[in-house]
């Protein structure tokens, strides 16, 4: 299963609505296809233009490593020199914290990422979970 446009547009409009019911700061969200490649990216106003970067650095590491955000830095606090050689091996694309959130279908296989960035990174993983959800699909955080 791959993530069709609706979809992803779903999981952004999804998110953005969470983001603004939990009064969070301007967000960016972009969603990944099971290869990495951008689906979709919606940056709020007032969001800084920085933010694609980084909302696409943690569904990045997401998509590339199958492992969440939340993962990811629980494995960085643990083997730091095993995260800085992911991030050479994707030419320092990978932003390991919350807010990249595995993307799986009903039947638990990896089908992409969201990257939500803006808030702390707590936040910006329950508004990605939000859009996911929405989209009726299972989010890993």
């Amino acid at each position: 299963m791959a993530i069709s446009l609706r979809k992803a547009r779903t999981i952004i409009r999804k998110a953005l609505e969470k983001g603004r019911e939990l009064e969070l700061k301007p967000l960016s969200v972009v969603v990944l296809d099971a290869g990495g490649h951008v689906q979709a990216f919606e940056r709020e106003d007032g969001a800084s233009p920085g933010r694609f970067a980084i909302a696409h650095g943690k569904a990045y590491g997401a998509v590339m490593l199958g492992m969440a955000g939340t993962a990811q830095m629980a494995r960085a606090e643990q083997q730091a020199y095993f995260m800085d050689a992911v991030n050479g091996l994707f030419g320092g694309q990978v932003v390991p914290v919350p807010g990249g959130v595995l993307i799986r279908d009903r039947k638990g296989a990896a089908i992409g990422a969201v990257g939500v960035t803006g808030d702390s990174s707590d936040n910006d993983a329950r508004a990605a979970l939000a859009g996911i959800e929405a989209a009726g699909l299972d989010g890993e955080i």
